[in-house]
Parts: structure tokens; sequence; C-alpha cells
């Protein structure tokens, strides 16, 4: 992916020097302006929800999402192990609030205990598809990123969003099934 970006900066810069050369730095610096006020912006956000998330874990909030969960992911990702329920609990209740990056060392944490897990193969694919379909009940950076750019209506895609997730969670989660859930263990 990386080589692709580098081949499309290279001829977009090609092209440019080509017909506009005068326009070629300020278009560089202005990209360049554009992406840091992006980064700052987004690494504000992610601090702010990490920082819920900590306090979270600090109240305990975390262990009690996780056993109220428990039916659910035990019976979703055949997981008994408290501890990694507890992982997974954060992980999906971090995606649930659109905060994907907050929910990713719980995710790393989770994986890293599945391994000892005895159907690690279907439990991770399981974790891998509900993380990547990213079921959001509030996509928070979509929503700020609107915001920013001065959407007139930015919360318009919070159902979109839900839709749409949650239809790539289902067939994701009903293709794990079939693919990785042949042995069933319990």
């Amino acid at each position: 992916m990386n080589v692709l970006f580098a081949l499309v900066f290279l001829v977009s810069s090609a092209a440019v020097l080509l017909f506009s050369p005068e326009s070629f730095l300020p278009a560089l610096l202005s990209g360049a302006e554009s992406a840091l006020k992006l980064g700052v912006t987004l690494a504000a956000v992610y601090t702010v929800w990490l920082g819920f998330l900590k306090i979270a874990e600090d109240a305990k909030l975390t262990r009690a999402l996780a056993k109220g969960l428990k039916p659910v992911t035990s019976r979703l990702f055949r997981v008994k192990d408290e501890e990694t329920l507890g992982h997974i609990a954060v992980n999906m209740s971090a995606n649930l609030l659109g905060m994907g990056g907050a929910a990713t060392p719980a995710g790393i944490s989770a994986m890293r205990r599945m391994e000892k897990s005895e159907n690690k193969n279907y439990a991770q694919a399981m974790l891998f598809v509900v993380n990547c379909a990213g079921l959001q009940l509030l996509p928070v950076t979509v929503v700020s990123l609107r915001e920013k750019f001065g959407s007139a209506s930015s919360y318009d895609v919070i159902l979109p969003v839900m839709l749409a997730s949650l239809f790539a969670l289902v067939l994701g989660a009903a293709l794990v099934r079939v693919f990785c859930g042949a042995k069933k263990k319990r």
C-alpha cells in the first residue's frame, strides 16, 4: 500500500511540476498543514476517550461490563477465561463507542490470551471480524471530523454507520461460524 501511495504522490507531483510549477510548494505545504491539523484533532479526541476508558477501568466498570456481556461473549467467542472475556468486553465497548484506537490494546491483550485457548483459531477469527465490522453506537471520530469541517448535520451518519456495521458484523460472524466453527468446543 505504501508503494501505491508513493506512486500516486510521485505522479501527482510530476504533473503539478509540469503544468504549474509555481503552485507545487504551496500545495505541498498546505497539504502538510492540513495533515498536521487533522492528526492533532484526532489525537485530542483519542486522548479524551482513552481517559474515559481508563476511568472506567479504575472504577471497575469494565469488570461489570464483562460480567454483563459474559453470556454473549462466552457463546460468541467460545472462551471461558474471565480475564480474556474482560479484555473482549473492553474492546467491544470501546468499539461500540466509536473509539477504535482505544479498543486496540484490549483487543491485542485478548488475542494474546486466546493463544492458550483450546479453540484459539475460532476465537481469534471471531474477534478479528468483530473488530473489523466496527459496530458503533456513536461514531465519535466521524462525527467530530464532520463537526470540524462544518457539516450542517454532523450526526446524520449515526444510523447509516450503525446499520452498515451491524450488517458487516452479522455476515462476518456467520462466515466465521461456517468456516472456523466446524469443531464446536465448549
